[in-house]
């Protein structure tokens, strides 16, 4: 695949998340007026899905006016709840037919169908919410980026945490400089049980089974390469942990709990990464073919701001049988150390960021005194609608989630080419060090999915 094909320099790319809130007001006033948006649904089921229609129908000015599924069974239960929405199995059926009648779309499904499907909407000048991470690949991620704001419509990235309370004092807790300039980052998500799908993803069966009358399996496949339908093994809860359809774990949590500490820091494109894993799937050429690591430890090197000690802020992240440097869990004085979480240290102190929960500084006793930010909590699908209806900005559009985005899926070409220092070229989108790796930039779509340059 050619780069020229996907490629953005860095300083439109910086112009264009510039720009992106000052063109948000034009583009929103057919919405605005008519105080209604009319919503339309593409996935209703599996990991998010059903969640994610509930929310959006909770907003007292929304409507639902479509729904989409590949899976017929779960396309019925959402009906239950918006019985006069219309239904569709295809949402290439839908965006026609429906082309006029709606404003706004979420993108809930398996990671390696978002951009084909946010893209299609935001052409069609559509507002799009699209569950994390916004793609399954980086060279998706920066084209997404740029036609959005390019078209001036209304996006956010599911990353509904970054609405809370919590990761919103911790933004200004970051920016205040409460602990001081920031010398090390270290994020884990180490939740019991949590990498048990990745576990059970592979091998792939060597005979296929027939698909059941529900599921329209080339559909759910889309650009992805064919593969034979096999039960309980993708579809609808394990396909994360295969490289055609999900982004293993850092893909997935890593956006919630980069967020946060990526606004705070003010983060820019990482300089290198490199990616220590489990020595069993390094060892397995059948599993490094099909499947993510079950474990990771990803190491990224950001350029240094004004927020950080020096010119250099090591980022790392921990999952799976890799945990935080046991001298950083000690800073906190709990039991056990938040198995989700961010750890920023700095020269002043520790803060702690546990996910979806609360905020430590530390250490406490020195902090005791100290007086936390006041936000109110925020439904994060909520400010996506009000925004599409003239209200300010949204919290993870994708001019600013975008660059947070392709940093974190660098960390997954890196866990697929682990002990390897990777040189990251963000304005030309190159791995000067190591030109093999940038095929995993992009992917080449299957015949009868091409779009945009895939």
């Amino acid at each position: 695949m050619k780069n020229q094909a996907f490629s953005l320099s860095r300083r439109k790319f910086i112009q264009a998340a510039t720009t992106a809130v000052i063109g948000a007001p034009f583009i929103l006033e057919s919405c605005a007026t008519k105080g209604t948006l009319n919503h339309a649904c593409i996935g209703v089921g599996g990991m998010m899905g059903l969640s994610d229609l509930k929310n959006f129908l909770s907003h007292p000015n929304v409507k639902i006016v479509a729904i989409c599924d590949v899976d017929k069974n779960m396309l019925e239960k959402a009906s239950e709840l918006v019985p006069d929405a219309r239904k569709y199995t295809d949402w290439r059926e839908m965006f026609e037919k429906e082309d006029g009648k709606f404003d706004s779309v979420n993108v809930t499904v398996p990671d390696h169908n978002h951009f084909i499907i946010a893209w299609n909407a935001i052409q069609k000048g559509k507002h799009v919410y699209c569950q994390k991470p916004m793609c399954h690949d980086v060279a998706e991620v920066r084209k997404l980026t740029e036609a959005s704001v390019e078209k001036g419509v209304i996006t956010q990235l599911g990353t509904q945490h970054a609405s809370s309370a919590n990761d919103r004092r911790a933004v200004k807790l970051i920016k205040d400089g409460a602990v001081g300039k920031i010398k090390h980052v270290y994020l884990c998500s180490n939740r019991p049980g949590a990498v048990e799908n990745y576990r059970l993803a592979g091998p792939r069966p060597e005979i296929g089974e027939s698909v059941p009358d529900f599921l329209n399996w080339d559909l759910w496949i889309g650009t992805a390469p064919m593969r034979e339908y096999a039960q309980k093994i993708y579809h609808p809860w394990l396909w994360r942990g295969w490289l055609d359809f999900g982004t293993g774990w850092s893909g997935d949590i890593g956006c919630h709990l980069f967020d946060a500490v990526w606004k705070g820091l003010d983060l820019k494109a990482p300089k290198t990464v490199i990616a220590e894993v489990q020595k069993s799937w390094q060892e397995s050429f059948e599993r490094r073919a099909d499947n993510w690591p079950q474990a990771n430890h990803i190491t990224w090197m950001f350029p240094g701001n004004d927020r950080t000690e020096s010119d250099e802020l090591p980022v790392e992240w921990f999952d799976g049988e890799f945990f935080p440097p046991q001298e950083i869990m000690d800073l906190f004085p709990g039991d056990p150390y938040p198995p989700e979480s961010a750890m920023l240290v700095g020269t002043k102190g520790a803060l702690l960021i546990a996910h979806g929960n609360d905020l430590v500084l530390l250490p406490q006793s020195k902090f005791s005194g100290y007086k936390l930010p006041n936000f109110k909590e925020r439904n994060h699908y909520h400010h996506f609608v009000d925004a599409c209806l003239g209200g300010e900005i949204t919290e993870s559009h994708f001019a600013q989630s975008g660059p947070m985005t392709e940093a974190i899926l660098l960390g997954t070409i890196a866990v697929r080419i682990p002990e390897t220092l990777l040189q990251w070229d963000a304005e030309n989108m190159k791995i000067p060090n190591y030109p093999e790796a940038e095929k995993l930039l992009g992917r080449v779509y299957r015949d009868g999915w091409k779009t945009a340059g895939f």
